[in-house]
């Protein structure tokens, strides 16, 4: 039986971020396209270029000790050979050891992300990504308090 292409690109998807969680770069970068690409990190400038949008992966992964990411609201569009997913980013991430060689305090994030794949010979691969961070009702009455 044939997996449907919104499964392919579930499974493309999910892929993205347990390469991302496992500090796998060169799993990652398979999963991307070999031509222009764009990434849009939470509160980073556009990213355009294979070697850009990888650089900038490499150097989160190379700063983060430990991230676990929990997908919700994930929605799949196929229209033709592009995809289009759509999900909230739950992170729950650690920085580099600190001197005790403790794990850095966890930091958990909301980030809403489009992910874009193109349909290749090989199969679905990744055109762009974007996160936006997502305020809360804590850091809203922060910025109140300001005024």
């Amino acid at each position: 039986m044939s997996r449907t292409d919104i499964e392919a690109v579930e499974e493309i998807n999910t892929a993205f971020y347990e390469a991302m969680e496992q500090g796998d770069f060169d799993a990652l970068s398979a999963l991307w396209l070999e031509d222009e690409i764009s990434c849009v990190h939470p509160g980073w400038p556009v990213l355009s270029g294979r070697g850009e949008v990888l650089r900038s992966y490499a150097l989160i992964m190379s700063h983060t000790e430990y991230i676990q990411f929990f997908l919700t609201d994930t929605k799949v569009a196929v229209l033709g050979d592009t995809a289009l997913v759509t999900c909230t980013e739950n992170i729950l991430s650690g920085g580099p050891a600190e001197d005790g060689g403790e794990l850095g305090p966890l930091v958990g994030q909301l980030v809403v992300a489009t992910n874009v794949f193109r349909r290749t010979s090989e199969g679905w691969r990744l055109w762009s990504h974007h996160g936006s961070p997502v305020l809360t009702d804590s850091e809203d009455e922060d910025e109140e308090d300001t005024d």
